[in-house]
């Protein structure tokens, strides 16, 4: 890592354990993520800062990578304490203004996705009431500086290049500092475990837009390390890629065969690869499930069927 960039580890909720906020220590002060909305990770990101000498109070920026609440839950308190300005994506920002009703409207979304897909009801309803309860770790706040694809975030030391790389989210977004070789990266790439491409209203076929989002990460000049948004930082972007890539061909290649005998839903699908799982975090398998399919939609390899109360899903062959 650069010296001068900073790694804030910050506790949250999830079994992802730890997220990483960075503070780039430039003019101006910039934070990059906040970690969730808990007095908990506030407390943690205070100690992290005075490591480095600093305060909340001496933020002058802060900017958010993504949509989901361990990178953006604290964004409220943050702002008003510092003053700082806010910078996100132009995807972002009415994310940002309206996160309460935002997430309700992706909530309903997703209840509707499970229940049309084949998670029984009961496993709904309690999905959507933990959900709920989960929507007190973001937080919402106006943005000062919008930020576009291909546009630059500029500092006194250096320049970032903003890049939009949806998949894990719709409004995922790096920063390349060329000169450095570094992207701050969010949960686009992460090195011990594979980021999940969630469904979600604003967000048709997740899964493919990730896999163009990786090529195009891949394939950028001048990149030696991705500062992620979990776990170490990540040195040979190339391999990792290409990793991801097959794992992504094993599981569609499993799926496929699973459908070489019956018509199945997503969550029959997922029940057979991930048992229990496919229940207790049924939202989270189905998205992976039906990523895996669009692919071999996409390919013709298998026939999606609107019929009756559920989608299914059988082989073309």
């Amino acid at each position: 890592m650069k010296e001068d960039v900073h790694a804030l580890a910050i506790p949250t909720p999830w079994a992802v354990g730890r997220v990483n906020c960075y503070l780039i220590d430039d003019d101006p002060l910039t934070l990059v993520d906040t970690g969730p909305n808990s007095g908990r990770a506030l407390d943690a990101l205070e100690t992290a800062l005075a490591g480095h000498d600093r305060r909340i109070e001496d933020l002058e920026r802060i900017v958010i990578t993504h949509q989901h609440p361990d990178h953006e839950g604290l964004i409220e308190i943050l702002a008003r304490r510092s003053g700082a300005g806010v910078c996100a994506l132009n995807r972002l920002v009415p994310w940002l203004a309206g996160w309460r009703d935002e997430q309700k409207a992706d909530d309903a979304f997703a209840a509707a996705l499970m229940t049309r897909h084949g998670v029984p009801e009961d496993v709904v309803s309690v999905l959507e009431a933990l959900s709920q309860n989960f929507r007190a770790w973001g937080s919402s706040a106006p943005v000062d500086r919008t930020l576009t694809d291909g546009g630059e975030l500029g500092f006194a030391g250096r320049t970032l290049r903003v890049h939009h790389r949806p998949g894990h989210s719709p409004t995922d977004t790096i920063f390349h500092d060329a000169e450095r070789g570094v992207v701050i990266g969010g949960d686009h790439l992460i090195g011990h475990i594979s980021s999940n491409p969630l469904a979600s209203k604003d967000h048709d076929k997740p899964l493919l837009s990730y896999m163009r989002s990786l090529r195009a990460t891949q394939a950028m000049d001048g990149v030696e390390v991705v500062l992620p948004g979990h776990g170490d930082p990540v040195t040979d972007v190339a391999a990792l890629v290409d990793a991801r890539f097959a794992m992504h061909e094993h599981r569609a290649g499993k799926i496929s065969s699973m459908l070489a005998d019956s018509p199945l839903t997503a969550h029959e699908i997922a029940a057979s690869l991930w048992g229990p799982a496919a229940l207790t975090q049924a939202f989270l398998t189905l998205s992976e499930v039906l990523g895996h399919l669009d692919l071999l939609v996409e390919r013709g390899e298998v026939v999606l069927h609107e019929d009756g109360d559920y989608s299914r899903f059988s082989s073309s062959t």
